[in-house]
């Protein structure tokens, strides 16, 4: 079996995604469509969906008109227990969609099934950059794709919103974030280089709406900020209360119901499948 970081396997075990799946923002319409947009092919889809998490972004392909008529068959793989058990619940029923266990390095998936490979907001917890480019390659069609895509806080966007990353990543643990980079060791190993095109990344600003709660707990969300005792979790979402009280530089939507602008980043990857490559 694969190994998943111990943060990992606390901060997103039973009990705790209920809150990530009610706070983490789907994924905005022009992501999909740039992920769309980037793929060879234009029949319907197999899907592998590797992290799937709770169900956010098939639920986000599913409401998409244009993404639910290219859909085959979409086979989402998630290593967490829990977080099958909440996508079982969340993502309405569908013959073409399945759920189990699964990893970067070990899908089960059969050679050449997939078209479309996405990773989710999950791509920096990977084990083996070397190992999942060449999972990645073995279960692609010649004419594949693998789509990386994160939803992030925008600590550029406001003063607030990094103050309140200065204070949580204190406790990251050890745990690998995608504002470390790591994950773009990927795209020198030997098994990407051998498989894949040179990755094309693009990146948008945009903002949902927040309230004081809703940054505490998308904080709370995080897997190293969900394993720290209660009384210290407590301690950490009162400082964050504190800061967005005294933020002075605040875009109000709404000041009589608390709401304002909670300035978000996404950054997606594309990854082609060479055409010269061969497994």
């Amino acid at each position: 079996m694969s190994s998943v970081h111990s943060i990992a396997q606390k901060g997103f075990g039973t009990g705790t995604n209920e809150l990530y799946d009610r706070i983490r923002p789907s994924y905005q319409p022009f992501s999909l469509d740039y992920i769309r947009e980037s793929l060879k092919q234009t029949e319907p889809l197999n899907i592998v969906e590797i992290g799937a998490g709770t169900g956010i972004f098939t639920r986000a392909l599913l409401k998409d008109p244009k993404w639910n008529a290219l859909i085959k068959e979409l086979k989402a793989l998630e290593p967490s227990e829990g977080m099958r058990d909440v996508f079982t619940r969340t993502v309405p029923k569908d013959d073409r969609i399945s759920i189990a266990e699964g990893y970067f390095d070990a899908t089960k998936v059969e050679d050449g099934w997939a078209d479309l490979i996405v990773i989710a907001q999950a791509f920096h917890w990977c084990p083996d950059y070397d190992a999942a480019a060449l999972e990645f390659a073995r279960i692609l069609k010649p004419t594949g794709t693998v789509a990386l895509i994160w939803n992030l806080e925008d600590r550029d966007g406001a003063e607030w919103v990094a103050k309140i990353r200065d204070l949580i990543e204190v406790h990251e643990q050890g745990t690998p974030q995608f504002r470390h980079g790591y994950w773009k060791q990927t795209f020198d190993t030997p098994s990407y280089q051998k498989f894949f095109e040179p990755p094309q990344q693009k990146t948008r600003s945009y903002h949902i709406t927040g309230t004081k709660e809703s940054a505490v707990d998308r904080a709370s969300s995080k897997s190293f900020i969900a394993v720290l005792p209660d009384e210290k979790k407590k301690e950490v979402q009162n400082e964050i209360r504190k800061i967005v009280d005294e933020d002075t530089s605040k875009v109000w939507i709404d000041k009589s119901q608390g709401t304002f602008e909670y300035p978000y980043k996404v950054d997606v990857v594309i990854c082609h499948k060479s055409d010269s490559s061969c497994t």
